[in-house]
């Protein structure tokens, strides 16, 4: 099938009505980073990251674009010498002609976004976002209920099943035997939540990089008879199962773009060892 005439200014046209920006956080960095707008657009990747693997990976397969969640150049910087990352990184997509797009937390926050779309591969019913009042559909992370209550270690196992696999696998606080059926959740680091309300009262409260102190407050809540059991996993995990969906979508909005999900696991871990 021939690909269809599409410019890049043609696909981000379509890209910030899937993911209005508008909605990302301020201190974000969304949008486009390289390229030429007037460029046609035949072949796109999908990737959480930008790094040397997923930038080679692209360049191998003559991919046109690639659309990261994670920001490249979210901080600033000052250089953009080629024996630093950052430099490298944007030097090989400018040699190469691979434009790059950001949408990190505007895609988050639409319906069918990051948090949306692993709540629904659990199960979650009347999903909303944390702290939605009304009928609000955008916003960070997602709360709502599975058809019955489950045992948090099956609820674990599942999600496990669900994300790619990683060094760290998938971390659990509370009981595995307890029955937890209103769960929260945000994709990525949500700790920044782990006081809201909505994940208070939640049974079980699912995100990544969660560090040992809030963890570990969230624990001691428990044994006072309040709190939520904690499922951490990968950062990157937890939002690589978003670019399927994103590629169903994109398929279907950019007919005859060739669109693909990179198969690299950009957690930087590379493994484990457990003492004794």
């Amino acid at each position: 099938m021939a690909a269809a005439a599409h410019t890049l200014r043609d696909v981000i046209a379509v890209l910030d009505e899937i993911w209005p920006r508008s909605l990302a956080e301020e201190w974000d960095a969304v949008g486009l980073v390289t390229g030429n707008p007037a460029g046609d657009v035949q072949s796109i990747r999908l990737v959480v990251d930008v790094v040397s693997d997923t930038v080679s990976e692209a360049i191998d397969a003559g991919d046109d674009l690639i659309i990261a969640h994670h920001p490249l150049l979210l901080r600033g910087v000052t250089s953009l010498a080629e024996d630093e990352v950052k430099g490298h990184l944007v030097a090989q997509l400018i040699r190469h002609d691979v434009a790059l797009f950001s949408a990190h937390t505007n895609a988050d926050a639409v319906m069918g976004g990051t948090s949306e779309t692993l709540g629904r591969a659990l199960g979650l019913e009347s999903m909303r976002p944390i702290g939605a009042q009304g009928d609000i559909d955008t916003g960070i992370g997602r709360v709502g209920r599975l058809a019955e209550p489950v045992r948090l270690y099956d609820l674990a196992s599942r999600l496990g099943g669900l994300v790619p696999q990683t060094a760290g696998g998938v971390k659990v606080s509370g009981d595995p035997e307890g029955m937890v059926q209103r769960v929260a959740l945000c994709t990525g680091a949500g700790d920044s939540l782990l006081g809201h309300p909505d994940v208070t009262s939640a049974d079980v409260y699912i995100t990544g990089d969660l560090r040992h102190h809030p963890a570990s407050d969230v624990q001691q809540a428990r044994l006072l008879g309040h709190g939520p059991a904690l499922i951490d996993v990968s950062h990157f995990a937890s939002e690589w199962f978003f670019l399927d969906h994103t590629a169903k979508v994109l398929q279907q909005r950019l007919p005859g773009v060739r669109i693909s999900v990179s198969e690299v696991v950009t957690d930087p871990w590379d493994f484990v060892v457990h003492p004794g």
